[in-house]
């Protein structure tokens, strides 16, 4: 019996042919793409209306035959296919499984890598392209472009610094412990960097890391008005390290989505219209598993019902749609994960589709969608039509010219800035809480503070240095209780 998805349509793992066709390489282009993207089925006796033909039952044999035959003859390097025969409604039909490769790039011999490479894109075989064709080079090695020595960039002690000490700070936000500043020696342990006789080389990871080397390596953010790509309310480009993209790009949602407000115990919290771990999760997904081969952006596009993010690359080795919202997951840049993992950004385990998905259902949202659209892959988060909340400014927002200057009073004294109003006004905040419920949690915290995840860790841990609280628990069991309480 043949499976009924099968019966659903042509898709990017299964194709229809009435009948072998008298050409091998008219089928063979199916055959490659199945091997160099995701496998699939391709099935003959079956037509592109979904009716089954049927193939001649006396000839079953000779066909595989056939078959097997063309496959080695013509592809480079070897596939092995899995063939077989079903009898569906009385009719024979042929099945010839492929699957994944692992010798990527695969090819028609007769037109060599070039001009023979085929990938499955949707429910069609079409010609791979030069950067495609380098990606599949890189699979089939198992290596990665991140970890690639970037030629002529020049490593700075500068840059250096900044990265170990940035990758120290996000570290120290998830341990109660203290934690070391990561060294040159753990930056090459960690391929981000290479020596090669006695001198500091660049990876790709390197560079993304560091600087804006790559000028398609940024995230663009924009406010739509309606549901389409039409008139502009308000859009950004960030640059900069990618860590540091993911931040700013996260705020420039927040800005631009509703929040509702309660009041509990006196303390005003601000909820968003959309969970906000989902949000941090998808662009971070979209900054971590992109193609920085492909010279495009991140774009983030906020329409009246839904956050869209897109990124460049389909779904890397060979993954499904399917594989993925059952937890699997395939790396592409390798370095750029694992630093990102260090800065505990995100968990290698395959757990970030799902928590989105789950994160939905918690605020009673539409399904996310997931889908590829040419060579992007490409996340919707869904608004609620009906909302009763305080709208976002829908007005651009100038962001704050920063400056290290304070300003001073005419006898020579400090002004108290804004900024520092601000935080004395956030500390209050967290005190007058924990006073009324005896500790807070970081999710509490972020709640009433309304500030991203890491930032609100950060802004817990500076109220610990300060002698304003102490921390109880570890790590999801932290909470914070007054320093004179313990």
């Amino acid at each position: 019996m043949v499976d009924s998805k099968f019966f659903k349509g042509e898709s990017k793992t299964v194709e229809f042919k009435a009948k072998l066709p008298d050409k091998s390489e008219t089928y063979m282009k199916t055959i490659i793409a199945f091997a160099n993207t995701s496998g699939g089925k391709l099935i003959i006796g079956i037509d592109d209306n979904k009716s089954i033909i049927g193939i001649d039952k006396d000839n079953i044999f000779e066909i595989m035959d056939k078959v097997t035959n063309a496959i080695s003859d013509a592809c480079e390097p070897q596939i092995v296919p899995d063939i077989s025969f079903k009898t569906v409604e009385d009719k024979c039909i042929l099945v010839i499984e492929i699957y994944p490769g692992a010798n990527r790039p695969y090819y028609l011999k007769n037109k060599g890598k070039e001009r023979g490479t085929y990938i499955r894109s949707a429910a069609t075989s079409r010609l791979a392209d030069s950067d495609k064709i380098r990606e599949l080079e890189m699979e089939g090695k198992n290596i990665s472009w991140d970890e690639q020595i970037c030629m002529g960039y020049e490593v700075t002690k500068e840059a250096i610094d900044k990265l170990c000490s940035d990758i120290q700070k996000y570290m120290s936000l998830s341990t109660s412990e203290e934690v070391k500043m990561p060294t040159e020696k753990q930056l090459i342990n960690w391929k981000v960097l290479k020596k090669v006789n006695d001198k500091l080389l660049a990876t790709n990871a390197f560079v993304l890391l560091t600087s804006e080397f790559f000028q398609f390596a940024k995230i663009q953010c924009a406010l739509f008005k309606g549901i389409t790509r039409d008139v502009f309310i308000d859009k950004k480009e960030y640059t900069g390290s990618i860590y540091e993209q993911v931040e700013a790009a996260y705020q420039f949602v927040l800005r631009h989505i509703n929040r509702s407000s309660e009041i509990e115990s006196l303390i005003r919290i601000d909820k968003y219209e959309l969970p906000t771990s989902a949000i941090r999760e998808i662009i971070i997904n979209a900054q971590v598993h992109r193609n920085y081969m492909d010279n495009s952006c991140v774009q983030i596009a906020i329409y009246d019902d839904r956050l869209e993010v897109t990124s460049p690359g389909t779904l890397y080795g060979g993954l499904t749609l399917e594989e993925i919202l059952n937890g699997r997951s395939k790396i592409r840049n390798k370095v750029i994960a694992e630093i990102f993992n260090k800065m505990d950004l995100i968990e290698q385990w395959g757990t970030g589709i799902q928590r989105i998905i789950n994160r939905a259902k918690e605020y009673e949202l539409p399904k996310p969608e997931f889908r590829e659209i040419g060579n992007t892959f490409r996340v919707n988060l869904y608004r609620k039509a009906d909302k009763k909340l305080i709208k976002a400014d829908k007005k651009p927002i100038k962001e704050p010219i920063k400056t290290d200057k304070k300003p001073i009073k005419a006898d020579g004294k400090s002004i108290i800035t804004s900024k520092q109003r601000k935080k004395f006004d956030r500390e209050n905040l967290i005190i007058k809480y924990v006073e009324e419920h005896g500790s807070i949690s970081n999710m509490e915290a972020r709640q009433i503070l309304v500030l991203a995840e890491s930032t609100t860790k950060r802004f817990l841990k500076e109220m610990v240095k300060e002698g304003l609280l102490l921390e109880k628990g570890e790590r999801k069991n932290r909470r914070y209780i007054l320093a004179n309480e313990r």
